[in-house]
């Protein structure tokens, strides 16, 4: 394995996005800031506790994973993308590093941006309403895995995307309604029976609710379920986004 260039290119990853933090990090605080401030402590006067929480915390692990998925995603997403567009991708395929290196990078790079969002929007949330962290190692893993799942499945979609339009396509129709409908800002139990088995057949309603558990010891589902959930998302997405990058489908060309 080329180390030095492993090495290299995950830091050009990670310092691509510090580079430009205006744009990549203080964007979600403040939009998860004004979510605690609007959704939570304007509706908690009119919200009773969901499981023994505050409104205002019951939806801040919701909104740290909604912050850690569009982050993960959105760096390997965009990275990919613009190399392929800027014809930079050529060059990168000639250097002394396989495919899986190139394609494990790219994916380190998306999943650090995703964990540090992620943390940011907790200690925010500790810093606001002084929300408790009942599982800190536990947290700490899942955030782990979950910036790992999603930087993958930007990995797979910077891959097939041809223009940036099909990138947020995907973010508009498929992940922020996923998201929302994923239980940020309610608990499944008080959905009809129809609209909750929608939300237990949505991937993302596991990475929430299991962060959920993990920080304030409170769940829909059993977090057994929800851990194994994100780990075979992380799993699976990893194997296609890298077997696609080692055919070099859309990426040769």
């Amino acid at each position: 394995m080329n180390w030095i260039g492993f090495r290299t290119l995950t830091m050009r990853e990670i310092t691509r996005f510090f580079a430009v933090y205006r744009q990549t990090v203080i964007p979600g605080l403040i939009t998860s800031g004004l979510y605690i401030i609007i959704f939570g402590l304007t509706l908690q006067q009119r919200i009773t506790a969901i499981d023994g929480v505050s409104y205002t915390v019951y939806i801040l692990p919701g909104l740290i994973m909604m912050n850690v998925i569009t982050n993960a995603y959105n760096n390997t997403a965009s990275s990919i993308l613009q190399m392929k567009l800027l014809q930079q991708m050529q060059d990168m395929l000639i250097t002394p590093m396989s495919n899986i290196e190139l394609a494990l990078s790219f994916i380190i790079g998306g999943a650090v941006r995703g964990f540090i969002n992620g943390i940011l929007v907790l200690l925010l949330g500790i810093a606001i309403v002084g929300m408790p962290v009942e599982h800190p190692l536990t947290v700490l893993l899942f955030l782990l895995i979950v910036s790992w799942a999603f930087s993958s499945a930007g990995l797979i979609l910077g891959i097939i995307a041809e223009s940036w339009d099909n990138i947020a396509t995907m973010v508009n129709f498929f992940i922020t309604p996923l998201i929302f409908l994923g239980g940020v800002f309610y608990s499944i139990n008080m959905l009809p029976g129809f609209w909750r088995n929608v939300s237990l057949a949505n991937p993302i309603y596991y990475v929430i609710n299991g962060l959920r558990y993990a920080v304030l010891n409170v769940g829909d589902t059993p977090f057994s379920v929800s851990f194994s959930a994100a780990l075979i998302m992380t799993i699976v997405f990893t194997i296609i986004g890298v077997g696609l990058f080692q055919k070099g489908y859309r990426i040769k060309s």
